[in-house]
């Protein structure tokens, strides 16, 4: 996949590696077996799942590989996800469509009885990236989307992997990744109220910042891909911690204590990882969760062998619960 020379990354001083030393080892792992067992690959060549179930369907949204295109497609089981025919659904005809150059980790969501898509968009402008959403007007997740546009939060600062929370009494919480101030030395996890699905009704509260060795394996020191998983009344944000490009990029917890979710102290770190690289399997991050006939499975990508750069494939396992109602991933398989 083509990397423009100004991608996001090329502004850090990058270490161990450059931008173009990353590229080259992406390509050179593309030609390569990749390692581990496939028999859990979903998609041999891909990054930043999002697969939800709705009304006994799976839907994934992703991109093609331009990232040009945002694309969604829908099956009955995960092992029809590598050929199910993907629909574009934006560009669309509704609602204005801004100039950029690569669409990131979209998402689809269900909320207050409509679809809706959030998404980055990347413009080689560095420092420039933002979250944008869509609202569906066909009330099918391959019909047609309203571009509804940026996401615009007080504190105007980079941002991307943008997801949404929705409490039990029904309270809208915007989570995404983004810089503290205007230069790319470190992402963190950042949380806003919402007044509707397009609409952030608060300023923004830094919940989560690279601060463990296993969060700053690489520079710039990365918590990214942050994800909301819920059960039994409990709520976890799982998110990828440390440089994607790397082997030891992984998954970290936060967990919800109670009270107000704008609070920082509201929520607890794990102080190890929660999702981590063997020694066939390398860098998985940045997961989705959906419930499969009563069995939870985590899907996530992972590096096709190590030092492979951003090569990477989507996997699937179950995952089951601790005792205490906390997830329990086990090792990537």
């Amino acid at each position: 996949m083509h990397t423009p020379d100004d991608h996001l990354y090329q502004e850090a001083f990058l270490a161990p590696m450059t931008v173009a030393e990353i590229n080259e080892r992406t390509k050179k792992a593309r030609a390569l077996p990749p390692s581990g067992d496939q028999t859990h690959v979903l998609v041999e060549d891909g990054e930043d799942p999002w697969v939800i179930s709705h009304d006994g369907s799976l839907y994934y949204c992703t991109v093609d590989r331009l990232k040009q295109k945002i694309l969604v497609s829908t099956f009955s089981t995960l092992a029809e996800m590598a050929t199910a025919e993907l629909v574009q659904v934006w560009p669309g005809q509704q609602g204005a469509t801004p100039e950029y150059v690569e669409i990131w980790a979209p998402e689809l969501q269900f909320i207050e009885g409509k679809w809706h898509i959030y998404f980055a968009l990347y413009n080689a402008q560095n420092g420039a990236e933002r979250l944008f959403a869509l609202e569906g007007t066909s009330g099918h997740p391959q019909g047609e989307y309203e571009f509804k546009g940026q996401l615009q939060i007080p504190t105007d600062r980079w941002a991307i992997d943008g997801t949404v929370l929705t409490t039990d009494g029904g309270q809208l919480y915007f989570i995404w990744s983004g810089w503290e101030g205007f230069t790319n030395v470190s992402q963190n996890i950042y949380i806003a109220r919402m007044h509707n699905p397009w609409t952030i009704a608060s300023d923004r509260v830094c919940i989560s910042r690279p601060e463990h060795s296993w969060e700053k394996q690489g520079f710039p020191h990365v918590n990214e891909g942050p994800q909301v998983l819920t059960r039994n009344g409990r709520t976890f944000i799982i998110y990828s911690a440390s440089g994607s490009w790397t082997d030891d990029y992984c998954l970290g917890q936060l967990t919800y204590l109670g009270g107000d979710m704008l609070n920082p102290a509201s929520w607890h770190k794990e102080p190890q990882p929660v999702f981590s690289k063997t020694d066939t399997i390398f860098g998985p991050g940045h997961a989705c969760f959906v419930e499969i006939e009563q069995q939870d499975y985590i899907i996530y990508h992972a590096a096709r062998s190590s030092q492979a750069g951003w090569a990477r494939q989507i996997r699937a396992k179950p995952f089951a619960w601790n005792p205490d109602g906390s997830p329990h991933f086990g090792e990537p398989q």
